[in-house]
């Protein structure tokens, strides 16, 4: 059974944290109806969706990826590069615990999970505001035992690592050139974002299908064009706050812990 995590949205979300994006009203009924959308695709593609509730006083609880990096064998409970954001993690492991053993990044390690990209035993760490040197070392240290690889790749003139490129499959990766260079990623087939479409690199990779916001549309169609399947969700109040399809959710296959 393939879990997804997620959280319903804070009424404070209009508080979020912003760095690229200019602040702009937020309609939280609007992007609280959104994101129920969004778990319902989840469920459509076979995920049993669980739902942490919403937490008031913290703006960008909503985004559970960035909290924790969930493996086969493990997960890596995350320390976000905001300070404000360091509390969201204890429900999330407290549910996590159930899957997997869990461990934790340190002080003075930071990283958020919209960092880290998983490609097959690969873990690509964006080298962002967000995630530091130390936080690679210590994820790296956390998971090698397993025959992960953790390899720092530099970005520049965005949030995360996956606000640049994420994975259509294990050989094929979305990407957007003005964020990140094509050449961190040898021996992959890129397909490049539409030059009209900024934000469209981040895809919610769910088995052979990908989920993107509905809002760019020539880029799914470069996608369908490639061969992959695409399912658009209507995100537009979440992007307001920096966010996509792939930070709404903790997505892996739900072997109980042992």
């Amino acid at each position: 059974m393939r879990i997804a995590i997620t959280r319903e949205v804070s009424p404070s979300l209009g508080d979020c944290q912003l760095t690229h994006v200019a602040r702009a009203p937020i309609d939280v009924a609007r992007a609280d109806a959104q994101h129920r959308a969004y778990q319902r695709a989840l469920s459509a593609l076979g995920c049993r969706v669980l739902v942490l509730e919403a937490e008031p006083s913290m703006p960008d609880a909503v985004f559970v990826e960035d909290v924790a990096i969930v493996l086969d064998e493990v997960a890596v409970m995350t320390r976000p590069g905001a300070e404000s954001r360091r509390g969201e993690g204890a429900s999330v492991a407290e549910l996590l615990r159930r899957y997997r053993p869990l461990r934790a990044i340190e002080s003075p390690g930071t990283l958020d999970g919209g960092d880290v990209l998983r490609v097959g035993r690969t873990l690509y760490v964006g080298q962002s505001g967000r995630s530091n040197a130390e936080g690679s070392a210590q994820l790296q240290a956390a998971i090698e035992e397993f025959g992960y690889h953790v390899q720092s790749v530099p970005i520049h003139g965005c949030l995360h690592l996956k606000s640049a490129v994420t994975a259509l499959s294990d050989d094929t990766l979305l990407l957007q050139p003005a964020w990140i260079d094509a050449a961190s990623f040898p021996g992959f087939a890129v397909i490049e974002v539409d030059p009209a479409e900024e934000h469209a690199a981040n895809i919610l990779r769910i088995g052979d299908v990908a989920v993107m916001p509905a809002c760019f549309p020539r880029t799914a169609q470069r996608i369908r064009d490639a061969g992959f399947e695409v399912v658009t969700v209507d995100v537009t109040e979440l992007q307001k706050a920096e966010g996509a399809t792939t930070c709404c959710s903790l997505i892996f296959e739900g072997a109980a812990a042992s």
